[in-house]
């Protein structure tokens, strides 16, 4: 997959960021004022060191998931990867992106089809803590963009919308499965 520029150096910037822990509260307070039009709020930019990871933190944290937080920032929906939950979060690997058809990526992260991109990536979130032996028994999930998701059982293990679950990671508010696939929610005609 093309390497795109702006997110990797904003993977960057958010890697230096995260580790630099020992300012003052003085350099703190004047970095928020001048900040403050452009500032995100909300449980996703609150720094914990002690805690179990949450989901956004996970994804943030491993190499595979590179595109899925440039996606995830550029659609704006950090806070529901770190809600309290519990959530189950289906976490698609860079190579699952780079098998989308070539431009996708790139065309989803525009400004425009922010709404879109949102769309997408609460499909990849349900509600609940639901480890492969509960999903095994479900033929579908609720999703949290309020479409469903179909489960089938191939080989004894589930199949999320076509997605196979390569690693499973418990999260401080949930769990986040590593799949191979992005999952699509079904065209708005079927609903």
């Amino acid at each position: 997959m093309k390497t795109i520029k702006p997110i990797c150096l904003f993977f960057i910037l958010a890697v230096v960021l995260c580790s630099c822990k020992n300012e003052t509260k003085e350099t703190q307070t004047s970095t928020t004022e001048t900040n403050a039009p452009s500032e995100k709020t909300g449980q996703a930019f609150i720094q914990d060191d002690e805690g179990t990871p949450n989901c956004l933190q996970i994804a943030l944290n491993s190499p595979d998931h590179k595109t899925l937080v440039a996606a995830v920032q550029a659609a704006q929906v950090e806070n529901a990867l770190v809600n309290v939950g519990p959530l189950t979060v289906f976490a698609p690997t860079d190579e699952a992106f780079a098998a989308l058809p070539e431009g996708t990526v790139e065309d989803l992260v525009k400004p425009e089809n922010k709404a879109t991109l949102a769309n997408i990536l609460k499909y990849h979130v349900t509600p609940g803590n639901l480890s492969t032996t509960i999903l095994s028994k479900l033929k579908k999930l609720g999703q949290a963009n309020n479409q469903y998701v179909q489960i089938e059982i191939i080989d004894g293990k589930p199949v999320i919308g076509g997605a196979n679950i390569i690693a499973s990671v418990k999260a401080g508010n949930g769990i986040v499965h590593v799949v191979d696939k992005v999952l699509l929610p079904p065209s708005e005609e079927s609903n």
